[in-house]
């Protein structure tokens, strides 16, 4: 049985939460909101005290706890897609661990190039890595929806670079989630949420002579997904806090298959067997996942006197999730027709646990705020595979494995110190940030049961070998085992004032140094003018970078292939394996990147207007290369001295791409009196990102036919995989009891591509309609109802030519997902 944590980092992670109790937000965070977004205080983008969001030198949005409860979802990102245009949450569906762990994108940039904070403080990334083709591929990157909405106070976005003041990561922006820091009253919600959809059918045509047919549409309801969730605000003495969180989470898969016209048994006699009438046709889940989940938050402080404060907080969740492959046929040659007569779905049911708990004071010294924390963060993921069997072993073939898994941690130390010299000359203090961040992390694979991956023998009738490990995911294997770990050490000096009256400046440069890859410098200068009350010019130019992850540079795997009857072992090789630096791989560095942005602010009360055009150039990012396990990849991995390895895969710098884009976002509130009040917002995101470069090597490039390291598909997926725009136009709506919201979010096109262009795909433009509507029925009972996807849009069915199983009749590009229209009520109880 495997531990879920190791002794060592759990002792001393709990160590800080049984101590410290849990968190408060940093000295500089202590600005009150106010109503309204255009007079909240944020935290994020800058380390001066009491700075507005629309006084920014950057562009920072505001998400306030009511505007994420008004989503329908419980997830963080899910609420975030619907609230910036910016921002993306692809939903894909049957590829493997990333069905349940689903990353987002900022900018179009790729999800591991946004740092997400927790009360300003590094939050650690998920242990997995995305794998398969879908949006994000190669990244590994931090889970948000581990952090349960109902400890959020708001989330601050910062759509600018900031690797300057922030350190790895930074490159498209800092998502920030603060935390509540309530000593009293509290709020219990209850929801329950179904799909009730239909959608349209393109099939294949039937083998000649059956007798069976698909009809034109099909109807679900789905999706079943209970909520339940609380928080509560307690006194820690006269002026303390503790704010405890909680939430469960109970979800029904969603299945959208399509009808499956193919042959499934072989026929009797010459003719069909009977069964092909009877058996189930929608034989694929393809969809939303299974999911149980259970989390818990606590975020506490207190003041210790003299103008010290102590702060931490520290959460846990449990995820069981289960989410299918593609169904293998009852005659497919991976099958074993004893154990499943009628075929098999295969079942991916991987257990995520993630914790994290952190710990701070922060004090006065002479002229100097100080503040010093130590986080501590790990995630894990162990995968069980169900309603499976490995055929190399046969009839005697165990139906569900341990398939092994992985983990990562990381333990962060900050110490920041804040002052204001009066300087000469300049029209506001000087405000000086400076400070150290240390940081260690870890990543460790373990082997799943030898079962899972190992080759028992079995050969077909026609006398090739049957297919080895069990079926949709071969279990790790001893081979794939590690236990790594790395450190970074970081410095950085952040200085802000106002030059004039109206001409505000910042400065920030930071040096980091890494264990494994080497050092990193990046450097912002950012600017603000106002031309007066109503106008205002904004830019930055920087540069930064985005550090190898672990997960990147370690992560490793190995399936057995029979090619011409030969067993090779096709493997996600590290960049260090002496296979793959035989094919030209190289240990990565880190990514680098410019970026420009010029924007501007405008109020003309009460309308508030920001424009923010930008331009993000990224330099050797790290892909995932293709597969390479052609003949002449293998006959060449022969000559370098290798046996038995058909070739595969390993992570690469090399890739260079060139991104534009623009946001626009327009406020209005309007207070109507007897009419009630209206809040109006209309927001735009225009993004476009061209491939300038791909990796190539000598090695790979000496063959013939020289293989390709990063094919069309990738470069698509990072041209047009992501929506070329995306607008959103939303009112918030209010009345004596009374409450509405409407939101309708225009995706624009997005391309599905394919291995040729005759395969490619193009996504139309759809605008999705959510609709919620509240009243309180008492001054602490409220009730809602609402709907997202109100007119159930689904992107276009695949062609049966780029959907040749039916098991995935829509595009995993489509960025609000394919399960179609949700709707749901809500109690809310505050006490």
């Amino acid at each position: 049985m495997q531990q879920r944590f190791v002794p060592e980092k759990t002792a001393l992670a709990l160590a800080i939460a049984t101590v410290f109790a849990s968190g408060m937000a940093q000295a500089q965070d202590s600005g009150a909101a106010t109503d309204g977004a255009a007079a909240t205080v944020v935290v994020t983008g800058t380390r001066v005290a009491n700075r507005s969001a629309l006084d920014t030198a950057s562009p920072v949005d505001i998400i306030s706890a009511e505007t994420l409860k008004t989503s329908g979802s419980t997830e963080l990102n899910q609420a975030l897609a619907v609230a910036l245009p910016s921002l993306n949450f692809p939903r894909p569906a049957i590829t493997d661990g990333t069905d349940t762990v689903r990353p987002a994108t900022l900018r179009g940039m790729s999800p591991d190039q946004s740092l997400v904070l927790v009360n300003s403080k590094r939050r650690h990334a998920a242990s997995l890595v995305n794998l398969n083709g879908s949006i994000g591929r190669g990244a590994a990157a931090v889970d948000m929806n581990s952090i349960p909405s109902a400890i959020v106070k708001n989330i601050e976005v910062l759509r600018d670079g900031a690797a300057a003041q922030y350190g790895s990561d930074a490159i498209s922006g800092v998502v920030n989630i603060r935390l509540r820091t309530d000593r009293d009253g509290g709020e219990g919600t209850v929801s329950f949420g179904e799909r009730k959809t239909e959608y349209d059918l393109l099939s294949a045509a039937a083998p000649a002579g059956a007798a069976w047919s698909a009809p034109s549409s099909r109807k679900r309801s789905d999706g079943q997904t209970k909520t339940v969730s609380a928080w509560k605000g307690l006194p820690w003495g006269e002026s303390g806090y503790v704010t405890i969180a909680a939430e469960y989470k109970d979800q029904e898969h969603t299945e959208r298959s399509g009808y499956d016209m193919r042959q499934l048994y072989a026929r009797v006699n010459g003719a069909y067997d009977p069964r092909e009438l009877t058996i189930n046709r929608f034989d694929a889940w393809y969809g939303e996942p299974e999911m149980q989940q259970k989390t818990v938050f606590v975020n506490a402080g207190n003041d210790l006197g003299g103008g010290a404060k102590l702060y931490g907080w520290s959460g846990y969740q449990r995820r069981d999730a289960a989410s299918a492959g593609y169904f293998r046929m009852p005659q497919d040659a991976r099958n074993v027709q004893s154990i499943y007569p009628n075929g098999f779905l295969p079942i991916i049911a991987p257990t995520v646990e993630d914790f994290s708990a952190a710990a701070g004071v922060s004090w006065t010294e002479g002229d100097w705020d100080m503040d010093a924390s130590l986080v501590y963060g790990q995630n894990r993921m162990d995968y069980q595979i169900e309603n499976t069997l490995n055929a190399s072993i046969g009839a005697t073939s165990k139906t569900s494995f341990d398939a092994g898994g992985y983990s990562y941690n990381q333990l962060v130390y900050n110490l920041t110190g804040v002052r204001k010299f009066d300087v000469n000359g300049l029209a506001s203090p000087l405000n000086l940030a400076v400070g150290t961040e240390v940081r260690r992390e870890g990543y460790e694979m373990h082997a799943g049961e030898a079962d899972s991956y190992r080759n028992g023998g079995r050969l077909l009738t026609n006398g090739t070998p049957a297919a080895a490990g069990a079926q949709v995911f071969p279990g790790f294997r001893p081979a794939n085992n590690v236990s790594t770990a790395r450190t970074a050490i970081g410095v950085f000096a952040d200085l802000e004032a106002n030059v004039t009256d109206a001409f505000l400046a910042s400065a920030a440069v930071r040096g980091e140094r890494y264990s494994d890859f080497g050092n990193s410098l990046a450097g912002k200068l950012s600017g603000r003018y106002d031309f007066g009350k109503n106008f205002a010019l904004r830019g930055s130019v920087q540069n930064g970078f985005r550090a190898p992850s672990l997960q990147q540079q370690k992560f490793t795997s190995t399936s057995t292939n029979f090619i011409d009857g030969v067993p090779y072992e096709i493997t996600t090789f590290r960049p260090t394996d002496p296979v793959a630096l035989a094919l030209g791989a190289k240990p990565l560095k880190a990514e680098k990147s410019t970026n420009f942005s010029l924007g501007a602010v405008m109020r003309f009360a009460p309308v508030s207007l920001t424009v923010d055009a930008y331009r993000i150039n990224v330099r050797d990012r790290i892909v995932l290369s293709e597969n390479l396990t052609s003949a002449a990849v293998r006959n060449y991995i022969v000559s370098q001295g290798f046996s038995g390895i058909g070739g595969g895969r390993f992570f690469i710098n090399g890739v260079d791409t060139h991104t534009d884009g623009v946001d626009i976002v327009a406020n209005l509130p309007w207070n109507a009196g007897n009419v009630g009040r209206f809040d109006f917002t209309l927001a735009g995101n225009y993004n476009r990102t061209e491939v300038t470069r791909t990796p190539t090597t000598a090695q790979l490039a000496a063959l013939n036919p020289a293989p390709v390291l990063f094919d069309r598909v990738n470069v698509l997926t990072l041209e047009k995989g992501q929506p070329r725009n995306k607008v959103t136009a939303s009112v918030n709506w209010k009345l004596a009891q009374l409450g509405l919201t409407a939101r309708a979010t225009r995706y624009g096109e997005v391309l599905s591509p394919g291995t040729t262009a005759a395969f490619d795909f193009e996504l139309k433009p759809k605008t999705i309609v959510d609709l919620e509507a509240r009243y309180a029925l008492t001054p602490k009972l409220n009730l809602a109802l609402g709907a997202d996807n109100v007119f159930d849009q689904y992107s276009a069915t695949l062609p049966p030519a780029l959907n040749t199983t039916s098991n995935a009749p829509f595009s995993n590009y489509t960025p609000w997902g394919n399960s179609g229209r949700y709707i749901y009520a809500r109690g809310t109880y505050s006490f």
